[in-house]
């Protein structure tokens, strides 16, 4: 079982109190709503959301100690809105979401996240979702449409140069697998496929902007943080952890939103618009893996954990 990245932070973090109910948006395998219910016990719960059946496994067998105080639903955390009211969960001491993808996702060849090891082309967070794979994204966009995906998605510089190169290869034969992509990619913008320390590889912002897209990452996330704040009491804490800048940029800018409340023009003396507001920083800015916790786990250097508190009134 791999180490949840953050995992002391994020339990710190939501400040687990004993009896209280909570929320793991994207359980995976389970660490850190172990962690939470641990920390809830005598008669806590939790409610734990994750799109990948395989997470929901893990999660099953890891959270099996603790019968049915942890409730586990197969579910992208966009739904968050209706499983929790359904279940029960209603008025939360917190929730937890942690993004993008697993390392047990990566650390998977068949399921086409990374360019490490040859498999398909797919990305998918949910196997049994329907289409789009990355290989439809990559064999069927329109090289406009695709070179916009890499540019907005991995914030790629040489989308278009890497749209082209797309476009030319897949007239030869569908491009169907990591490692020809991840080829592809290379011969597009030069360069090495590993580079020295610290140097990503030249297709990494391609993969990430595919996976960004296949599953909706960017798309879910504003609304899903809307309904996890409506699913806090007042005092309940929400808790998420980013790994990349897009994702984290759309957390900070809505936690900023809701502790300024007031969304008026500057211009207008007064406030008309009645909006208060509904939160309270907790973490001056983002926190971040210690040195200690990235020399374990690499992974954990991209990772950044914000933190605020439900304040009472408002919707």
């Amino acid at each position: 079982m791999h180490e949840p990245v953050l995992y002391q932070e994020t339990l710190t973090a939501l400040a687990v109190i004993p009896g209280g109910s909570y929320i793991d948006g994207t359980v995976g395998a389970g660490g850190h709503a172990a962690g939470i219910l641990e920390r809830a016990a005598p008669g806590g719960r939790l409610l734990g959301l994750d799109q990948d059946p395989q997470a929901l496994d893990l999660a099953r067998a890891q959270l099996a100690p603790f019968g049915a105080q942890a409730v586990l639903v197969h579910a992208n955390f966009a739904a968050l809105g209706e499983v929790a009211p359904a279940r029960g969960f209603l008025a939360n001491a917190g929730l937890l979401l942690d993004l993008g993808v697993s390392s047990m996702q990566i650390d998977s060849p068949v399921r086409g996240f990374s360019f490490l090891a040859d498999a398909p082309l797919d990305m998918r967070m949910d196997p049994t979702a329907g289409p789009p794979t990355a290989a439809d994204l990559v064999n069927h966009l329109p090289e406009g449409e695709l070179a916009d995906l890499l540019y907005r998605y991995g914030e790629e510089p040489a989308s278009r140069r890497i749209a082209r190169r797309i476009a030319a290869e897949r007239q030869q034969a569908p491009i169907g697998t990591t490692s020809r992509l991840a080829t592809i990619v290379l011969a597009a913008v030069g360069g090495r496929p590993a580079g020295p320390r610290g140097r990503i590889h030249p297709a990494t912002r391609t993969f990430q902007a595919l996976r960004i897209a296949v599953n909706h990452e960017l798309d879910v996330l504003p609304p899903a943080l809307d309904a996890a704040l409506a699913l806090l009491r007042p005092g309940g804490r929400l808790a998420v952890i980013a790994f990349h800048s897009l994702e984290d940029r759309i957390v900070k800018q809505f936690i900023q939103q809701e502790v300024k409340g007031c969304i008026c023009p500057p211009e207008l003396p007064v406030c008309q618009c009645g909006r208060v507001p509904r939160l309270r920083a907790i973490s001056k800015g983002a926190i971040q893996a210690s040195a200690a916790e990235i020399n374990r786990n690499p992974r954990a250097r991209s990772a950044r954990l914000r933190v605020a508190e439900r304040l009472p009134g408002g919707p």
